[in-house]
């Protein structure tokens, strides 16, 4: 009885050891990774997020917090050891935020634009190019070049579809056609409801996103012929914030490298806007085309 005792305490002590190796084999990878000093006082990775922009961010149906930015941001958080806290920001509030340090990351699909880049810094780690969608009986009236030429169009302020369609606007202007009517909304949402209610003609929007729509709204919204911008897209991050800027290309990084990006990505149908590394972007010289 006695040896019998002894044997289930050595089992036990060995059972003990083993998951405390096994802990300390998990706190040793978290370690790894470079930690903003955010991440090491609190042991949070703290984010600013709209959840207004599925597949990127989106509340589902149970009210869990879900989508690609969402999902990427969890597991960069656990490779830090750290817990991931969401803060519900608008979009436009996103950068001015960041410049008067309200926060320390916009984890977000930001176009590193120029204004932008004099007030914050990227970590970029997808791209997308720009479609427009409309409503299926409006589809007839987008086809051919300057299809957006005199069209009531909805975008996102600030978003890279704001610049874009003013950029749109100014060649229809060159080519002796109407302008476009840009009406600018804060979220998503608000766009799609102005085009089911005709209100607008199209929505100017990320590809992805946009097609994404097409699917879950099964036909209710169309994307249209052309692609008006291909381009890099970064969270972003307070102007020379050097170690939040090579913690999180870090963690995604190893999110690359250990195949949970790509199995993020797949499970959006994402997988054609992956990039093979992220990078911090200080100025525009180093975004990679």
């Amino acid at each position: 009885m006695q040896r019998h005792l002894s044997l289930l305490r050595g089992a036990a002590i060995a059972a003990l050891a083993a998951t405390a190796v096994a802990a300390a084999a998990g706190v040793s990878g978290a370690a790894e990774l470079p930690k903003s000093p955010e991440v090491k006082d609190t042991g949070k990775l703290i984010i600013a997020n709209t959840l207004e922009y599925a597949p990127f961010e989106f509340i589902d149906e149970n009210g869990k917090q879900v989508g690609i930015n969402i999902e990427l941001a969890q597991e960069t958080a656990k490779l830090l050891g750290a817990e991931l806290e969401v803060t519900r920001i608008p979009f436009p509030s996103m950068v001015p935020g960041l410049a008067a340090g309200r926060f320390k990351v916009a984890w977000e699909t930001f176009a590193a634009t120029d204004d932008r880049l004099k007030q914050v810094d990227f970590v970029m780690f997808i791209k997308s190019g720009i479609v427009a969608s409309t409503t299926a009986d409006k589809a007839s009236q987008f086809q051919g070049e300057n299809n957006l030429c005199g069209k009531r169009v909805g975008v996102i302020g600030g978003a890279v579809s704001d610049f874009i369609a003013d950029r749109l606007s100014g060649e229809c202007k060159e080519k002796g056609l109407p302008e476009i009517a840009k009406s600018i909304f804060p979220e998503g949402k608000d766009i799609i409801q102005a085009a089911l209610s005709d209100r607008i003609d199209a929505r100017l929007d990320d590809a992805t996103a946009s097609g994404y729509f097409e699917v879950t709204s099964k036909g209710q919204m169309v994307v249209v012929p052309g692609l008006y911008d291909v381009a890099p897209l970064g969270i972003a991050i307070p102007k020379g914030d050097k170690e939040t800027a090579d913690m999180l290309a870090a963690g995604v990084n190893e999110l690359i490298k250990n195949g949970t990006y790509k199995t993020i990505m797949a499970k959006y149908g994402m997988t054609s806007a992956m990039i093979e590394e992220a990078y911090v972007v200080d100025a525009a010289d180093k975004i990679r085309k």
